[in-house]
């Protein structure tokens, strides 16, 4: 695949999905650099919806350390059982956040996000072993087409691990 999306404007989330999974299918298959798969699933991202952040926090050392992402600069390392990451990580589940400042326990990375949604990446084991994070500066800008689009995007990368 060229270094290029193919997006076409003016359309809904759930389509954008469809359009984009096999540009991003393309991308992942054919590289066996886990790294490079990540960065570019964020870019692709970020690039196809125009999210305020999107990235990968990867689990090491216990906790959950920040991975490939486009964005402004992000923490870099968060607790199990601490924000929306670690709600997601702990609970094993896709986790919308229409009003971060609603979400109890929230980390403020910027106070320029104001909705999220995070998911998980199993590996082959079934262990969490990292999870997708989405941030808005827009508050409510996540839905179910954002959690069925994006968990088939992740089982791309579940397949590589």
């Amino acid at each position: 695949m060229a270094e290029e999306l193919l997006i076409p404007a003016d359309t809904d989330r759930g389509t954008l999905y469809e359009v984009l999974f096999p540009q991003i299918q393309s991308l992942v298959e054919t590289e066996s650099d886990l790294t490079a798969n990540l960065a570019n699933v964020a870019a692709a991202l970020k690039e196809a919806f125009g999210f305020f952040w999107v990235g990968f926090y990867i689990v090491k050392e216990g906790q959950l350390v920040l991975g490939p992402f486009q964005g402004p600069i992000a923490c870099t390392r968060i607790p199990f059982h601490k924000g929306v990451c670690g709600a997601s990580y702990t609970r094993r589940e896709t986790i919308i956040v229409p009003d971060v400042e609603q979400f109890p326990g929230h980390i403020a990375c910027s106070s320029a996000s104001k909705s999220e949604i995070v998911l998980p990446v199993f590996n082959r084991n079934g262990t969490v072993a990292m999870v997708l994070d989405v941030d808005s500066d827009r508050l409510d800008d996540f839905g179910e087409a954002d959690a069925i689009g994006l968990k088939k995007i992740l089982k791309l990368i579940e397949r590589k691990l």
